[in-house]
């Protein structure tokens, strides 16, 4: 009997399968250690590409604003989305000098100082950006290089985060509460470990009366406070809140939204602060920027 023999061709096609095959094995493995997560082919080819574009246009994100801690980086979602489009938040930083970069969601990547899109992104892990999503990202490792979300971050002087605000502030224990209390503290001590940088968290906007209760309602006024607290921030000189929840909460203890969106910056039933809120708290979320700042420029430097 005759042996079949492979034909030199399907020696060839094996030989290239078997390379893909741990070439692609070899790439998911890298990026499971650089971001911590495992990721399946189409996100793997997205985050392949949005690595190699920022590594590349890495020179142009570090040299950009005027004077030390004036390249912004801002990591949001819609809420913040709005308070750049309809607050006016890049060109209220401009007239200081100040360029905003900003992150959406992943599809729609990174902006920067001028507001264009760069066709790139940060690669945010499953496009979580609620607190636990938060507290992954700063439990990557830092490189010098923009392989991940975190190290993609830092090559900014000053890094703001905020949380999305569902499921965020459906704080349905205490139990939960000290959970997200954890998960910032975690994200505070990798802060500490970056003291050339200077990180702004904001806190959780509140919900609309139609999508919580008084109760989570407290738990989430409870966290905001806690946030701002010298409790968080004492000794912690390079970490700075702005209490976004505090900017746009009832204030009565008599009123039935108390401790949620206020009925002035509500469209209906929905949970995103309307124009009149983004245009009311933009200009004193940019004073803030602008004061931590320079503080901190002064403290780190000794000129303004």
């Amino acid at each position: 009997m005759h042996k079949l023999r492979r034909s030199p061709f399907l020696k060839i096609v094996a030989v290239a399968v078997a390379v893909v095959a741990v070439a692609g094995m070899a790439l998911a493995v890298t990026g499971r250690l650089l971001t911590g997560q495992w990721m399946g082919v189409r996100s793997l080819l997205r985050y392949t590409v949005n690595a190699v574009a920022a590594t590349l246009n890495r020179p142009a994100v570090q040299n950009s604003g005027d004077a030390p801690f004036s390249n912004v980086v801002f990591l949001h979602h819609s809420t913040g989305n709005n308070l750049i489009e309809e607050g006016g938040l890049r060109g209220l930083l401009a007239q200081q000098g100040i360029a905003l970069w900003d992150h959406g969601y992943n599809d729609q990547g990174l902006r920067d100082g001028s507001g264009r899109f760069t066709g790139y992104g940060y690669s945010v892990p499953a496009d979580n950006t609620d607190p636990d999503g938060l507290a992954r990202i700063f439990a990557q490792r830092a490189y010098n290089l923009p392989v991940n979300t975190l190290s993609a971050l830092l090559q900014h002087d000053v890094i703001i985060i905020k949380s999305c605000f569902d499921p965020a502030n459906h704080i349905l224990s205490d139990e939960q509460l000290q959970t997200y209390k954890a998960w910032y503290l975690g994200m505070r001590d990798a802060m500490d470990r970056h003291p050339q940088r200077l990180f702004i968290v904001m806190t959780i906007p509140p919900l609309n009366a139609t999508a919580t209760n008084a109760q989570e309602a407290a738990r989430a006024r409870a966290l905001a406070d806690w946030l701002a607290s010298a409790e968080f921030l004492a000794g912690h000189p390079n970490v700075a809140t702005f209490d976004l929840f505090g900017s746009l909460a009832e204030r009565n203890p008599s009123a039935r939204d108390f401790n949620m969106l206020r009925a002035a910056y509500s469209n209906g039933s929905d949970s995103h602060p309307n124009r009149l809120a983004n245009e009311t708290v933009a200009p004193v979320f940019a004073g803030y920027i602008m004061h931590v700042t320079s503080a901190y420029r002064m403290q780190l430097t000794g000129s303004y």
